[in-house]
């Protein structure tokens, strides 16, 4: 019997879990989850007989420490901050590590001692990162093996509402955490790589800067950039590379309203604002503009940022109740704490509703030829969704390569070998991932 612990049961671990108690007894797996509201689990699953669950925070070492000791492999789905922390657990007893998180200095720095006890330390094999990689290294490879030379990659991903679910003018839910949402593309510069020139783009011009995108079957879609793309130059080995721009899709005219947001500056996250607990959303709206006596809040909010009132950015703010007389009810809260509470009375969603994600690859190859790749995945349900899916499914099939030792390479690693990715993502073909590819 081999033990997989798994610290984290939120929201995007549903397929995971599913995933390996339905294959627990083909595969002789015990699953040990540890987490903050383990009987929520419990219910979900049914207390699954291959699953035992413990209470947990991570301020419990000695649990800690036990679980993993007594482990074959352990899966961190807990905020990235705490991987660290878990990962020094399974160095100090030789078990292998997952995590569907960015690869941090912290995490790097392990590699030669996980190395040398012949361990894997498998990083960025969720969705972004983890599906984005996979796939675009298999197209990396396929192209290299032509002979042809790789001059453009762009590569964008969303977490989206289904279009059977879609009915507000946002074209938006909040399928993921609400904060990274609210603080998307803020704190730096945004860098990328155009025909063989450094761009940049300062987070108050992020969303005015996008690119028009189209899905067949899923029409048209708005592509806003990430923050840093050079780092895939060399994370991809693009070294020719004269395009490399990574991105974030949203539905337009999702970015024209973001972007007035930003201008005026309610989704900054650096200071108190006073009095929020008694404030009004219009009053909210109002301390960010200019004094103009006779002029409604809506009129001087656009003049502030040189937009028709009547505009479908406008329509969309006051759709939301951004000018609304509603007491906010927040004790001590930033700008961008408000716009979220504003916003998850809006954007949550229902019972009934479905997700949706989908990724899509531009490169451009030899001579003049354009390969495009684009991967819809919808959810079933509130528990089965296309972010819980594409989240955790690949976790769930590299822990059974990593176990059945079908993984060689050793040391901290990302899915960029095609040990990794290849199997991963044929079985993932099996769950309704999969990509179409359009070459011109």
């Amino acid at each position: 019997m081999r033990n997989i612990v798994m610290f984290g049961a939120g929201k995007s671990a549903y397929s995971l879990i599913k995933y390996i108690l339905d294959t627990a007894e083909e595969n002789n797996w015990k699953l040990t989850i540890a987490d903050m509201f383990p009987k929520q689990v419990e219910e979900k699953f049914n207390k699954a007989k291959s699953l035992t669950t413990y209470e947990f925070n991570l301020e419990n070492v000695v649990l800690k420490d036990n679980l993993i000791e007594n482990s074959d492999l352990v899966i961190s789905m807990l905020p990235a901050r705490f991987h660290q922390e878990i990962a020094s657990s399974a160095l100090k007893f030789s078990k292998h590590l997952i995590t569907p998180s960015y690869c941090s200095k912290e995490m790097t720095a392990f590699h030669s001692e996980v190395k040398a006890k012949g361990l894997v330390f498998l990083n960025e094999i969720g969705l972004d990162p983890g599906i984005d990689h996979m796939s675009a290294m298999e197209l990396i490879h396929r192209i290299q093996k032509e002979g042809k030379k790789i001059t453009a990659f762009e590569s964008f991903t969303g977490g989206l509402i289904a279009p059977e679910s879609d009915n507000n003018p946002w074209h938006y839910k909040f399928t993921w955490n609400p904060r990274n949402v609210i603080l998307a593309g803020a704190g730096g510069s945004v860098k990328f790589l155009h025909n063989g020139k450094h761009k940049y783009i300062p987070y108050h011009k992020l969303f005015e800067r996008t690119e028009a995108i189209h899905i067949d079957n899923y029409g048209e879609f708005e592509g806003i950039a990430n923050r840093d793309s050079l780092k895939y130059i060399d994370i991809y080995g693009l070294h020719d590379v004269k395009t490399m721009y990574r991105g974030t899709l949203r539905r337009p005219p999702y970015s024209k309203a973001w972007a007035l947001l930003v201008q005026i500056g309610a989704t900054d996250d650096s200071f108190i604002m006073e009095d929020t607990e008694t404030m009004t959303y219009r009053q909210f709206t109002n301390s960010f503009l200019k004094y103009r006596e006779g002029d409604s809040v809506e009129l001087k909010l656009a003049y502030y940022v040189h937009c028709d009132v009547d505009s479908d950015a406008m329509k969309l703010l006051k759709w939301v109740g951004l000018f609304e007389n509603k007491v906010i009810g927040l004790k001590k809260a930033t700008p961008a704490q408000v716009l979220q509470h504003l916003f998850e009375q809006k954007w949550t969603m229902e019972p009934d509703d479905k997700d949706m994600i989908v990724m899509h690859h531009l490169f451009k190859f030899g001579e003049g030829e354009v390969l495009k790749s684009s991967m819809v995945v919808l959810g079933d349900d509130n528990n089965n969704t296309a972010m819980a899916k594409t989240v955790g499914l690949p976790i769930a099939i590299a822990a059974k390569l990593i176990l059945n030792n079908k993984i060689k390479e050793r040391g901290v690693l990302m899915p960029m070998q095609e040990e990794i990715y290849k199997p991963i993502l044929e079985e993932l073909k099996d769950y309704g991932v999969i990509f179409n590819e359009k070459l011109s």
